[in-house]
């Protein structure tokens, strides 16, 4: 299961991270958000310790939300090494996260 993350967290685990993480900017009141979570636990169930899915919620980590600019939700951001890579935003096809997945490795 996806670990929500606060700022400090943030900083440790994705920035400071080695490999692929996704981190999901959501809301809990966000239903395109809700419609992404079976999508995000499969993913991290087929990658295992390839990716780590991590969430990020946009209502009390505002200044995650301010230095990422995310302005809509869900926003999906893959990083690598501690480096944003690939953005999307709204909702995401399973096989269209997967390519991108495949394609950073």
């Amino acid at each position: 299961m996806a670990e929500r993350l606060d700022y400090s967290g943030f900083d440790q685990k994705v920035l400071g991270g080695k490999g692929l993480f996704l981190v999901d900017f959501y809301s809990d009141s966000c239903v395109p958000c809700k419609r992404m979570s079976p999508v995000l636990a499969e993913l991290e169930e087929k990658y295992g310790d390839n990716l780590q899915v991590v969430k990020v919620n946009i209502a009390y980590e505002t200044d995650l939300v301010e230095k990422y600019q995310v302005t809509a939700a869900p926003t999906l951001c893959l990083f690598k090494d501690g480096v944003e890579i690939e953005r999307r935003t709204g909702v995401q096809k399973k096989a269209d996260l997967e390519k991108i997945i495949e394609e950073n490795k």
